[in-house]
């Protein structure tokens, strides 16, 4: 890939971005996935972050895996799966400025949406919508095909995931170990339809090799100062970034 010593810089901050995402606040990721569109070809840039997710899947493993909820991860996992081949379908039959665009459009929503979720719960003074069994079926079903097609479409499928796993009221540590387990599971699944697609070869397999070792400091960051950090202020300030981003996507 013919990179500017700019878009480089750029890539190298999102995969340090990429790293922190997993072991400290997933929500940053979406920032990654706007700086990855905006410096590659839109296509292209979703098969080059795909293993660099994995990388840093495996960190966020290793330091949550005994705190996973596997019936709530279980009652996920069929609904991913139609959102992920709903999203091979249209990553195969668009064009690359319909997914640059998909693209920011999904980002510009996932925003919108914490951001009305987070003022619905101050609203109602609670951190999570109480459901029922039916509507904790219903949720989990809804959710799951959208974090399975953003997932596979835009590599943005942890803000759908964030408020399914918010909503059914986790603490933090099964939040962080569910989530851990969940994408990394989703994101080995992607592998064989991204290489399929053409999206992962050896040109960004090459690119990923210079950027996993951002991810890794990103993730012992992120490990570091998971308990010291002022969550709100980031989270405001990456959806802010994540929303800019987003809106750029879509000129």
């Amino acid at each position: 890939m013919d990179l500017s010593t700019t878009g480089y810089v750029l890539l190298v901050l999102a995969a340090l971005v990429i790293g922190f995402a997993k072991t400290a606040i997933g929500g940053a990721g979406t920032l990654a996935v706007a700086v990855f569109a905006a410096v590659l070809p839109a296509k292209e840039s979703t098969g080059a972050i795909l293993p660099l997710l994995i990388v840093g899947d495996l960190f966020a493993v290793a330091a949550y895996r005994r705190h996973a909820d596997w019936g709530l991860l279980l009652r996920l996992l069929p609904s991913v799966l139609v959102g992920v081949l709903l999203g091979v379908w249209f990553v195969d039959v668009v064009d690359d400025t319909v997914m640059r665009r998909s693209i920011g459009a999904v980002l510009v929503l996932l925003v919108a949406t914490h951001v009305l979720r987070r003022w619905r719960l101050r609203r109602a003074g609670t951190d999570a919508v109480p459901a029922s069994p039916a509507r904790r079926r219903a949720l989990a079903a809804a959710f799951g095909l959208l974090a399975g097609f953003c997932t596979m479409v835009a590599n943005a499928g942890g803000t759908p995931m964030s408020i399914y796993l918010f909503t059914m009221g986790l603490g933090v540590m099964s939040f962080l170990g569910t989530g851990a387990w969940f994408f990394f599971i989703l994101n080995v699944i992607k592998v064989p339809f991204s290489a399929g697609l053409g999206l992962v070869d050896a040109d960004s397999l090459r690119l990923d090799l210079l950027l996993v070792p951002a991810v890794v400091a990103g993730a012992l960051l992120g490990r570091w100062l998971v308990g010291r950090l002022n969550r709100q202020l980031f989270e405001n300030v990456v959806l802010g970034a994540s929303g800019l981003s987003g809106l750029n996507l879509l000129r």
